[in-house]
């Protein structure tokens, strides 16, 4: 097969892989939620993940419409033309997929802290963080504009690393299913969550990133390896009031209409942009 079909065939393929990912994860999840729940949910589910699936449908469309090639793909067109790191050095092609995938996670790390420290990024970011409950549809909340921002950011590591189109078709489907997993509303028993968080982020690991507390809010910012936020001094452990009864979300927006798609698509033009990780330290509450 030549390379152009190959390409064709592998994106095609990615597609198909990452929807059923995707359904398969979300039902999973869904169902673990309803039989072992970590936290009592208050508010109805029909009100949340109508609106939250709605922006997903949302963000979809618009990323493409607004690429015309995505990373798997650029991945591929890389290859063909030598670009990036992996296409100009020569290395075993499983340690290009591995060494790949860890830089791609090292840099969505990093993006993560990024739209935490630029107040005009919080704005957008904060759309997912304002969520009153946490659970799988929390992991796919995210405003429009975030999304293309997140893209045109993964895209241009993707020219520069040049990983092979494995590894990237690899981080994309990990990326997804953790995103959902780890914002499930499950409970793992505490043994298993101890050694599980040692080689991936676990729900109650991210939990704490979502508590309305900005010290807890700024830590815990990765989404598959854990190992970032040990190393750059990110990581806290539990929080302080204990995941049952910690509040999830942002002190700005706490009524059920701020939960519906119009409130979250103009979230980012209301109100101060406090809450990220550049505001002083010691603060309990975001103004």
């Amino acid at each position: 097969m030549q390379a152009p079909e190959l390409g064709k065939s592998l994106i095609e393929n990615e597609n198909a892989l990452r929807l059923g990912v995707f359904l398969a994860v979300l039902a999973l999840m869904a169902v673990w939620e309803l039989a072992a729940p970590r936290r009592r949910q208050e508010i109805p589910r029909l009100l949340r993940w109508s609106n939250n699936l709605g922006l997903v449908a949302l963000d979809t469309v618009l990323v493409r419409l607004a690429f015309p090639i995505v990373a798997v793909g650029l991945a591929i067109t890389a290859e063909q033309g030598g670009w990036g790191l992996f296409n100009n050095w020569q290395v075993p092609g499983w340690l290009a997929v591995l060494i790949s995938v860890i830089l791609l996670d090292l840099a969505i790390y990093l993006q993560h802290v990024m739209f935490h420290a630029v107040p005009a990024l919080w704005r957008l970011h904060r759309v997912h963080h304002a969520d009153l409950e946490f659970d799988v549809t929390t992991g796919l909340r995210f405003h429009p504009v975030e999304i293309l921002a997140s893209m045109g950011i993964k895209l241009a590591v993707v020219a520069a690393l040049g990983p092979p189109a494995l590894a990237v078709l690899i981080f994309e489907v990990v990326l997804n299913a953790s995103a959902m997993f780890n914002h499930a509303n499950i409970n793992l028993p505490p043994r298993v969550d101890r050694w599980l968080r040692l080689i991936m982020v676990t729900p109650d690991m991210h939990r704490v990133h979502h508590s309305s507390t900005p010290r807890e809010t700024n830590s815990n910012f990765g989404f598959n390896l854990p190992w970032w936020d040990r190393l750059m001094g990110t990581y806290r452990a539990q929080p302080a009031k204990g995941h049952r009864d910690m509040e999830i979300g942002i002190e700005q927006f706490r009524t059920p209409r701020d939960l519906w798609l119009d409130r979250m698509l103009i979230q980012p033009l209301r109100g101060p942009a406090s809450g990220g990780a550049l505001d002083a330290p010691g603060k309990d509450k975001q103004k």
